[in-house]
């Protein structure tokens, strides 16, 4: 079968960066999904597997963890789904990616592709959606209020794929009053047509920007970049005993800053549930089917921007560098091979 893969951490405009290759076709085993991929989409977790964790010598790796497909064959404990069936997922770090024909997903993992969308526009939305919906409701719990403060969430990076749901979530799924960072014009009017409540522009003072709002102190913070250099600033601004989520890796953050107001400091990490086999490693299927509903029933929407063409090294190495520029709005995908 074709795939994508990468034999050492190369900057991605060097020659071979990604390359072209032809690997075995999987078998599924236990609860695994043998999946024919239809598209899939790009995620900064890729660009950072690529510069920062190569394969042994001699080896090489897919990379690729967002997908959606149809189900070809299913291990001998698959029970959620059959063959024909659409899915939608984000995989697991610790197997190959979804930059190949076919992919082997645990199907606990996995949910039913909107019907709605095309395979593309589906291809958007799972890491994003998993990574957002797990900060807000797992981690930050934004349904328990925060006595005294401001019912209102500040999301640092609104423009970007897990800031973009992020704000859809936030905005339909409870009552809290969205603040989005975006730092251009283009993205501003990106995270106000998603459904932001106010937007500020995060190359200035956070803190002066929403007292300015006149709306209190915001009761949670979910940072999903450059954190170690915002954290003053969300340290001013938040409630005390307000809560704080991040999904970047600062080389260093200084949690001290937090003690004085009793801010509490939540990792959320996406692939923790596959790559441990937690006990609610389900909770992932569960909030990809209640996800494929919302947009079903239009209260959620894909966040695709651009469709770079059919998988490919060219064609991914392209998307590699946009990512890394810091200049992507919304999502990334490619479709067929």
């Amino acid at each position: 079968m074709r795939a994508v893969a990468f034999t050492e951490s190369l900057p991605i405009d060097a020659p071979n960066a990604l390359i072209d290759v032809e690997r075995p076709r999987p078998e599924p085993k236990g609860r695994d999904l043998l999946v024919a991929i239809e598209a899939v989409s790009v995620n900064p977790v890729d660009t950072k597997v690529r510069r920062n964790m190569p394969p042994a010598p001699g080896a090489m790796k897919v990379l690729g963890w967002d997908a959606a497909g149809t189900v070809v064959a299913t291990g001998p404990e698959a029970t959620l789904f059959k063959p024909g069936d659409a899915v939608f997922y984000a995989g697991a770090i610790d197997r190959d990616g979804t930059n190949a024909e076919f992919h082997l997903v645990d199907e606990r993992i996995a949910g039913p592709k909107p019907a709605s969308l095309d395979f593309a526009q589906a291809a958007a939305l799972p890491l994003t959606s998993i990574t957002a919906w797990e900060a807000m409701f797992d981690r930050l719990d934004v349904r328990r209020p925060v006595p005294g403060a401001a019912n209102a969430i500040l999301i640092v990076g609104g423009a970007g794929g897990v800031g973009s749901i992020a704000i859809q979530l936030a905005r339909q799924l409870t009552g809290l009053t969205v603040i989005a960072t975006a730092s251009r014009e283009e993205t501003q009017a990106w995270c106000r047509d998603l459904g932001a409540h106010h937007v500020i522009d995060h190359r200035k003072p956070l803190a002066a920007q929403v007292e300015a709002l006149g709306i209190g102190a915001p009761a949670f913070v979910f940072s999903t970049n450059d954190t170690a250099t915002h954290l003053p600033e969300i340290t001013a601004l938040i409630a005390p005993q307000g809560r704080v989520a991040l999904i970047d890796d600062p080389a260093g953050l200084d949690v001290m800053v937090l003690k004085r107001k009793s801010v509490s400091l939540h990792w959320e990490f996406m692939f923790t549930r596959p790559l441990f086999g937690t006990a609610d490693i389900a909770a992932q299927h569960a909030l990809l089917s209640e996800l494929s509903r919302l947009v079903d029933a239009g209260t959620i929407r894909t966040t695709l921007a651009d469709v770079f063409g059919t998988v490919n090294a060219a064609n991914l190495t392209r998307a590699h560098a946009l990512l890394e520029s810091g200049r992507a709005r919304g999502k990334i995908v490619l479709a067929g091979f």
